[in-house]
């Protein structure tokens, strides 16, 4: 019985023994893992985020980001270690990365490559925060960055016409696969230019047109000069992005259809055999078609102003113009006004006016506004 009152004495007396040099060992050692914190005295500072900050964007592609900082001081002994936090928002509730106990860097910066790519198209904020186990420094500001995907646009690709092929009309049809585009782009508008030469120096006509599912389509609005070779190209744009010029496609327009025989040409009729296509010869064309079809001048009636205006149409191609009805401003298609191609350019003309009743028409040749063609085959002979 003593025994054993001995043996509980003894553990009481090691127990108290070890709780002495443990709590010893705690107060005078600040480099233990077990320390008890925080130890007074100790101020440890903000880390400060080097990169990204200040909005930079970082394309979707170059991920996962890279962040740096530099590094915090303290006046204490312990090491530093670092807890990064990213967030979609400035008070950081909504967290989406954090690593801790991230060893500082040896050159005064620390770094920390993401595990992961962020999601594109937002705008993201991360912090450090510098801690030694017993005390904790406060958070940096904040910094923040962009992640984007660049909006690219390539160019089309031409389907027809191309590979200098003889159209059957000098009214082409366009037609080309639609270009491919990345990022946040919008609805697109194609231009298609139309030039007499490579170069593009000149066009000779710049339409618009919507883009369609996969294909995308265009009936020229007019027809280009006859028995001519034309370089096209085509490119994509949304308004505020420009895609570059496809390859560059050629074609061929029909040459003008042969006149009948007897073909006068001697000014009075419209019968005038193929030839430089200039204003003159067009003029001469319109007023002998007004000589060859005294009856039509002479009903003074809406037919036959039209079926005069048509038979001017024929005569002008057959002479080797591009010709059209011309479209008022209004929209509807005249029937007193034609477009003449002449001279390298799209030209509108009044070529008759109506008179009172029991008088003929008035045949004249006289420009007016600004050319908006409607192509027509015109009235043969």
């Amino acid at each position: 019985m003593p025994f054993r009152a001995v043996s509980v004495c003894a553990f009481i007396l090691s127990a108290a023994l070890v709780a002495g040099c443990t709590g010893l060992s705690k107060s005078e050692n600040p480099l233990s893992p077990t320390v008890a914190g925080p130890i007074p005295g100790v101020n440890i500072g903000q880390p400060i985020p080097l990169d990204p900050k200040d909005g930079k964007n970082i394309d979707v592609g170059n991920q996962p980001i890279t962040l740096v900082l530099a590094n915090a001081e303290t006046n204490g002994v312990r090491p530093l270690s670092y807890t990064f936090e990213v967030a979609t928002d400035t008070g950081f509730t909504t967290k989406v990365f954090v690593r801790q106990s991230v060893t500082p860097g040896a050159n005064g910066q620390t770094s920390l490559h993401l595990s992961d790519a962020l999601g594109t198209g937002r705008t993201y904020y991360w912090r450090a925060q510098a801690l030694d186990g017993a005390n904790t420094g406060p958070y940096s500001g904040f910094a923040h960055f962009n992640i984007f995907t660049p909006i690219v646009i390539s160019k089309p690709s031409p389907d027809a016409p191309i590979n200098n092929v003889m159209l059957d009309s000098a009214v082409p049809t366009f037609v080309f696969g639609n270009a491919p585009r990345s990022g946040p782009v919008g609805p697109f508008t194609y231009a298609i230019e139309v030039a007499d030469s490579d170069a593009f120096t000149i066009p000779v006509a710049i339409w618009t047109v919507a883009e369609q599912a996969n294909v995308t389509r265009l009936n020229a609005p007019s027809g280009l000069p006859s028995g001519k070779q034309f370089f096209w190209h085509v490119r994509a744009s949304d308004g505020a992005n420009t895609g570059p010029w496809s390859d560059a496609q050629v074609f061929r327009t029909p040459a003008p259809p042969t006149p009948p025989p007897g073909g006068g040409g001697d000014g009075k009729s419209g019968h005038l055999p193929p030839g430089p296509t200039t204003v003159d010869r067009a003029r001469q064309i319109v007023l002998g078609t007004g000589v060859e079809f005294p009856g039509l001048v002479a009903a003074n009636n809406d037919t036959a102003g039209v079926q005069l205006l048509l038979r001017m149409i024929w005569h002008l191609k057959l002479a080797g113009f591009d010709a059209g009805r011309q479209k008022n401003p209004s929209g509807l298609i005249s029937g007193d006004k034609l477009a003449v191609f002449a001279d390298g350019a799209w030209h509108a003309y009044d070529v008759y006016s109506t008179r009172p009743p029991g008088q003929p028409l008035d045949v004249h040749f006289d420009e007016i506004g600004s050319p908006n063609p409607i192509p027509d085959p015109g009235i043969p002979d």
